[in-house]
This record gives structure tokens, sequence and C-alpha cells, in this order.
């Protein structure tokens, strides 16, 4: 026989479905934050000064994601308009020690992380008389020990006193109502949180929440009743089981270490073209570090110097630049990876109207015809599916359909990375 195929279980992400996700600029006072914001967004929204807290008010950019299918695509078809995949790109003010506890403006600046999906921790890793450090040296290692530790120490204190509040609307409980089991198993997930925040001393991304767990023990205490209630008290414990999954609990706290990470490490030019350098040597501790404390979150080296110099030129000066410095710009690298990191790297393209949306893994195709047409919801029919490597392959949609690769797919179907669709709807 052979052997059985192991398929390996997805596992479940933190966050927000959606597609307008965003991803904040976050990290010490003079890092260079502001002025990667400006060069990624091409503006001058951001205020970099060589002082600390010159950026109070968050500012915001769509920073279009690159994609060279969306490009093909736009070119067989040449569309009276283009939208490009975006990802919503924010500068935070920066985090001290104690920001968690209001030291400057932190409540305030931790208020404006919180308001993100995902997180673009900026690392200098550059030594520059001219720009002053606030902790009076350039320490990578140190300046992402102060940010975890500033994150985890507000999301102990807003876990301890959101699990205060449920227990005290909760002492009653006690019976056998499927509401009091939900809220017991509500405020089991929150001590699991604190639990991993303050014993396991881990952020909350970094530990194991699946859609399971929370609901097993109150499957097997009404696993003998379920046979004898309604319908319609199946469907009140079906809805109960769905709201009590670990991820959903976990993601209303909106917790700050719950929120995936890019390290971004900002050298020096000189040092980023170089390939021997103390700062090299430092990135494989600065690698260390996050191996250590936050396994799999991805590191990218990078030099806003740079990327200041690039930026204002035309694109065949760029390429010849990139040349003759032997290095190349890292932003179109680091949009992917913030745009991965919101688990949002599958992209689909909509060829009626020729948009690439921004989609989740497990995005079903009504939803996704929901993204673009409001409407599809009630009167969607089914979605005519094409790869976008069979398209290129055969070089028209009619030359797909004959070789057999134009598939009909309904509500169940599971978008995948590259797919283009022809939604059809009812009347």
């Amino acid at each position: 026989m052979p052997p059985k195929k192991v398929v390996q279980e997805k596992k479940v992400l933190l966050g927000r479905p959606g597609n307008n996700l965003k991803i904040g600029i976050v990290g010490v006072p003079n890092v260079g934050k502001s002025s990667f914001f400006n060069v990624l967004s091409k503006t001058d929204l951001g205020i970099a000064r060589n002082y600390p807290y010159a950026t109070i008010n968050p500012e915001e950019a769509r920073i279009p994601v690159p994609d060279e299918r969306f490009d093909w695509l736009c070119a067989t078809y040449k569309p009276s308009s283009r939208v490009p995949a975006a990802l919503t790109t924010i500068d935070i003010a920066g985090l001290t020690a104690g920001a968690s506890t209001g030291a400057g403006l932190g409540n305030a600046f931790l208020s404006h992380v919180r308001a993100v999906d995902g997180i673009f921790q900026v690392v200098r890793a550059f030594d520059d008389a001219e720009v002053i450090h606030v902790e009076g040296e350039v320490n990578p290692l140190r300046d992402m020990e102060i940010i975890q530790t500033e994150l985890r120490l507000k999301d102990i204190e807003w876990v301890e006193k959101h699990l205060e509040n449920v227990k005290k609307t909760s002492r009653a409980l006690g019976s056998n109502s499927l509401a009091d089991r939900a809220k017991k198993e509500e405020i089991a997930t929150i001590e699991k949180v604190l639990k991993v925040l303050t014993v396991d001393n881990l952020d909350v991304r970094k530990a194991d929440w699946g859609n399971k767990e929370a609901s097993t023990s109150l499957n097997a205490r009404v696993s003998s009743l379920f046979c004898a209630i309604s319908y319609d008290d199946k469907e009140r414990y079906a809805q109960f089981i769905t709201q009590l999954v670990e991820i959903e609990v976990v993601n209303s706290l909106q917790l700050l270490t719950a929120k995936p990470v890019t390290y971004l490490i900002n050298l020096s030019e000189k040092d980023y073209v170089r390939k021997k350098n103390k700062w090299r040597i430092l990135l494989a501790k600065i690698k260390a570090w996050i191996d250590e404390n936050n396994p799999g979150d991805p590191l990218i080296p990078f030099s806003v110097a740079l990327e200041e110099r690039l930026v204002g030129m035309s694109e065949e000066e760029q390429i010849e630049e990139q040349k003759r410095v032997g290095a190349q710009s890292a932003l179109p690298k680091i949009t992917h990876a913030g745009y991965a990191c919101l688990d949002a790297s599958s992209t689909v393209f909509t060829v009626t109207q020729y948009d690439a949306y921004r989609v989740l893994y497990s995005s079903f195709a009504i939803s996704l015809a929901d993204l673009a047409n409001s409407d599809f919801e009630n009167k969607f029919v089914c979605g005519e599916i094409m790869s976008y490597e069979d398209l290129r392959e055969h070089g028209s949609e009619t030359a797909v359909k004959a070789a057999g690769k134009l598939r009909q797919q309904g509500k169940p179907y599971e978008m995948v990375d590259g797919d283009i669709a022809y939604w059809k709807s009812g009347a």
C-alpha cells in the first residue's frame, strides 16, 4: 500500500480579515522611522528631525505592492484604470523605556500601535554623531528589548484589567446555560493569555492558539445533551462554539504583542553595501536575538540613506546607481514582507475590473466577490477561475478554456495565490 499522504493542518493566524489592513512603523526615537516612511511612500509627510518625538500624530500612506503579474495583466488587457494591491503604512512616534506607564506620551503612541494590524520595527544599526540616540549610544539589542518589554507590559496591564472586569460581571456563573458556559470558556482563554505573557514570557503571537482547544471541554460537557435539544438551541450552541474559539477571544483583546512583526535593520549606506563590517557581525547577533525571543519573525537589512538617494532618481538612474554601488533597494522586499506578514500574501486578480485584491488564504469565493461588489453576496452564481500561470502559458482566456483549465467554482472554493477570477452574478 502506498504511504498515506499527510495533510498538514493550516495554522490559524491572529488578526482580522480585510482588504485594508494597516502596518505601523515602530521603534525607539531617531532610528530612521520617519525617513523610511518618506522613501517608502515617496512623500515628505514624515517629520524627520534630529530630536525625539518630532512625530506626534501618525501619518498614513498607501504603498502599491510591486507585482510583475499585475503589470503583465495590465499590459495584456489595457484597462482604462488600474488599482494595484496596496499596503497602508503608518508612521508612529518613537517609544521609549517607560512608555507602558505613560513616559514620553507613551500611552498615546501605544494606542496608535493598537490601531494597526502589523508592525515594521525599525532598528538602528549605524553610528552618526549628527544623529543623537535617545539612550545615549547605539545598541540594537537593547532597543529591541525596550520595544518588546513595553509592548508586553502594556498587554499585561490591559489583560489584567479586562480579566478583572469579566470576572466581576460573571460572579453568578454556575448554571448549565450555554451563556454561562461561554463566559467560563472566555475567562479560561483570557487567563491563558495572561500566563503566556507573564509566566511563559512570550509575545502572544508566539503561543499556540487554535480553533478547537477552547471549545473542546464545552463540546464534551454538552455532547450528551445535544441530541435532546431543539433545532434552535443547536443553532445557538453552534454560534457559541464559533464565538468561543481561542482565536476569536484573543483577537477581541486587540493585543500589541499579537501583531506580526517584521524587523528592519537600518544600516549606513557604506555598511549596507560592504560585505564585511562590524554591523554585519552585529546582524548575526540580532538574528540570534530574534530566534531566541520571537522565532520566525523576518529580518531585513536596509539603508535609509541609500533609499533617500535612490528615491530622487529616475527609474533608469536608479538601475545604474544600484549597479554602480553593488546593492539593491530593499523597498520592494520590505513591502512584500509587510504584505505577507499580514497573511495577505495571496493575491487574486479580478479581471472584470482589472484590480489586484489582497485576500486571506482561507477566504471563500463568495467573500472575495463581496470585496469587489457588495451586491454579489446574494446574487453570486459562480466564479470562472484560471491561474495566472495558465493564462501566461496559453496566451488568452479562450486558449485556457480550450485546454480545459478554466474552472467554474462555487461559494466553498478557497482562492489561491495567482487566481484570476471572472465573477458571475444573478440579475
